[in-house]
């Protein structure tokens, strides 16, 4: 049975102490996960039920204290261990206050407690009710079982089964193969092989298949029933450290950490960044929350992933020559699972602002829309546009805004003429030839430019203004 709050507090040797008045049913909740970060707003990483460890580094004032717990409790965490002797030498009474107003638990937990400790006894609760589950399905069937958690894993339970069976096995998820029972099993069809659909609850459409002719005692059913809570633990873990790495992509690319600390972060989820590595970057407006666990090609499994926004991240340890067919790899393999995603690729690059250039790369990249885009020279305003200390969203929508009102109401195009004007260097004549408009046509449209934005196409610095308000529009669209 997982942990609970509770039963955390009373395990031996971690000296841990429930600080404040929140408690009641919270405490006897089961924890569903640890986290541990330092981020200001740690909630599009956290899905409910967890148990949050910070040292508070960046929680320095009450208000920020407050927001935090505030933050915490809207994303649904179980509750808050408080690391002292880092930070802060005891829980600052304004969280303690804040978490007793919405009934969050608050353990403190001492300088001599480390939060790997906490987080593998969660882990290992876990895994544990994980197996529990699986003991009792294999009552009668020792040998499957051994097989899986013996760590073979699934690829040693379609052996067994198919030595069982005396057949070839493979399993499918849509039309990639995950595994197979022998190096020659081959490729399934309708008229050789017996399809077996593997229940996960999810549109993942994995299928095991048994090539005829074969005797079925019954295995098969319970093989099904396996193999389904196997990738779905499996699914799960690479959710989990999907969403770990994902925190230390967020901190490298928004560049919020020194370099020291960034390569020892990176380090911690795998990441060597003293060598060159290149970012793909899978972006899917449909299915992006199949992205978060789906599996990767096989020549990718030595490959660190991570969930970043919406999109996936895979960090490849590789001087660029493999990149484009690594990209195209992946586009097919998530073409073959049913997600239909643009790759962007990253150049080669050392160190981890090396592997932040080769992320914006990548981002950019997947922008044009094909199904596989290689890098290109980054421009300014994409640069601009991945700060977070740029409002430059908001400033191009303040320019453009109302030129695209005032086209919708009158029928206007004042802004394909600005961005003819633009295009063609500022000449009005070039204009006019090129939209089949008189002269004064054009000088009364950019009069209007002018009017409604506040920004003069024809002097250098509104026109710059104007310039880089239609690539962000451009780049936000695409």
């Amino acid at each position: 049975m997982a942990l609970t709050l509770a039963q955390l507090l009373e395990r031996p040797g971690l000296d841990l102490r429930l600080a404040g008045a929140a408690g009641g049913a919270a405490l006897n909740s089961e924890i569903q996960w640890v986290a541990v970060t330092e981020l200001e707003n740690p909630a599009p990483f956290l899905s409910g039920g967890e148990l949050v460890l910070t040292t508070g580094v960046r929680q320095r004032s009450a208000v920020e204290q407050r927001r935090f717990v505030r933050v915490l409790q809207r994303a649904g965490a179980l509750g808050i261990g408080f690391g002292i002797g880092l930070g802060h030498d005891e829980i600052p009474p304004a969280l303690i206050a804040e978490a007793n107003r919405w009934g969050v638990p608050v353990l403190e937990v001492p300088y001599r407690t480390p939060f790997m400790a906490i987080g593998k006894l969660v882990a290992d609760s876990h895994s544990a009710d994980h197996y529990a589950s699986l003991e009792k399905l294999i009552a009668g069937h020792q040998v499957l079982a051994r097989s899986l958690l013996g760590g073979g894993g699934l690829p040693d339970l379609l052996k067994h089964l198919g030595g069982m069976l005396g057949t070839d096995l493979v399993l499918t998820q849509f039309t990639a193969q995950l595994h197979a029972s022998s190096p020659t099993a081959g490729v399934p069809s309708m008229d050789r092989w017996v399809p077996y659909p593997i229940p996960t609850g999810r549109r993942d459409a994995s299928t095991l298949w048994a090539k005829k002719p074969f005797t079925d005692t019954g295995i098969i059913s319970y093989a099904q029933n396996l193999i389904s809570l196997e990738l779905n633990n499996l699914m799960k873990q690479r959710q989990a450290q999907r969403a770990l790495a994902g925190q230390v992509m967020n901190d490298v690319v928004r560049g919020t950490l020194e370099a020291d600390e960034a390569s020892r972060r990176l380090a911690g989820v795998g990441v060597n960044s003293t060598k060159r590595n290149v970012v793909l970057l899978a972006e899917s407006g449909a299915h992006h929350k199949s992205l978060r666990g789906t599996t990767l090609p096989a020549e990718l499994d030595s490959a660190v992933s991570a969930t970043l926004d919406d999109d996936l991240v895979v960090v490849v340890e590789d001087d660029g020559a493999r990149a484009p067919r690594l990209g195209r790899l992946l586009a097919d393999h998530l073409t073959e699972a049913g997600i239909h995603a643009t790759i962007g690729i990253g150049g080669s690059y050392t160190k981890p602002n090396g592997l932040r250039w080769s992320y914006f790369e990548a981002k950019e990249a997947a922008s044009r829309g094909l199904d596989v885009n290689e890098p290109e020279r980054l421009s300014l305003t994409s640069l601009l546009l991945a700060s977070e200390d740029v409002p430059l969203a908001d400033m191009a929508g303040e320019a453009v805004g109302p030129l695209l009102r005032f086209d919708a109401q009158h029928g206007a195009e004042l802004v394909h003429t600005l961005e003819t004007y633009l295009n063609l260097n500022g000449s009005v004549a070039q204009v006019a030839d090129q939209l089949g408009l008189h002269r004064n046509t054009v000088r009364y449209r950019l009069g209007q430019i002018a009017e409604l934005t506040g920004y003069d196409p024809a002097v250098t610095a509104d026109r710059v203004q104007l310039y880089l308000a239609l690539a962000v529009k451009k780049v936000a669209k695409a």
